[in-house]
């Protein structure tokens, strides 16, 4: 499913470039590390399973902590950027990277943009909304819809049956869920400016 992945790729990509993504990073500064820190982190724990040979080939996303820190438009060039250091860092085939930075970046990314819109049209603007609600329980959602999804377009993995695969995919989802959660928590106290998708004023003052 190559041409599938490559096809959405670049649609995410020009929608971000259109969106001129750089200007996020020249008005919001601060974010600058988590985005070093995601380019640090991140490829090696995509390339995880390829570099210990793992039987089941399982790979933290990350991508919904990614959208919260970065904002979609420049999660989606950094996601992409993360799958060619993962693919330059390890044994991943080309193809192989790019349906990493699309099942595992771009679309889970993707699915929790959508959701935040539907959590901020229709519920209240309260701080455990946010941190529950699009690090927490959001990010499951996100992260197993788009695994799921990946299990149907992309070949499955690898000695394992699609049930058994399914119940892996959504075991996974949970921990790096609560990984998501639990971080998106710290942050808000202690760093609110690492998230761009947070704001004092609307979460705070419920303006």
């Amino acid at each position: 499913m190559t041409g599938l992945e490559a096809a959405l790729a670049l649609v995410a990509l020009a929608i971000a470039l259109w969106l001129r993504a750089w200007r996020l990073l020249v008005a919001h500064a601060t974010i600058a590390t988590p985005l070093l820190a995601t380019l640090v982190v991140l490829p090696w724990l995509w390339a995880l399973p390829v570099l210990h040979r793992a039987p089941l080939q399982l790979r933290w996303s990350g991508a919904v902590l990614v959208l919260l820190m970065l904002g979609w438009p420049l999660a989606v060039p950094v996601l992409l950027v993360v799958g060619a250091l993962a693919w330059a860092i390890s044994p991943l085939s080309l193809q192989a990277a790019l349906a990493l930075a699309v099942w595992q970046g771009i679309v889970p990314a993707t699915f929790a943009l959508l959701l935040g819109a539907a959590l901020r049209r229709w519920l209240p603007p309260h701080p455990f909304i946010y941190v529950l609600g699009r690090g927490f329980l959001g990010a499951v959602i996100c992260l197993f819809a788009a695994s799921a999804l990946a299990q149907r377009f992309e070949a499955p993995l690898p000695g394992v049956s699609s049930e058994l695969g399914l119940v892996g995919r959504w075991l996974m989802a949970w921990g790096d869920a609560f990984v998501t959660g639990m971080l998106t928590a710290i942050f808000v106290a202690f760093k609110p400016e690492w998230l761009l998708t947070w704001s004092d004023e609307r979460y705070l003052t419920g303006r």
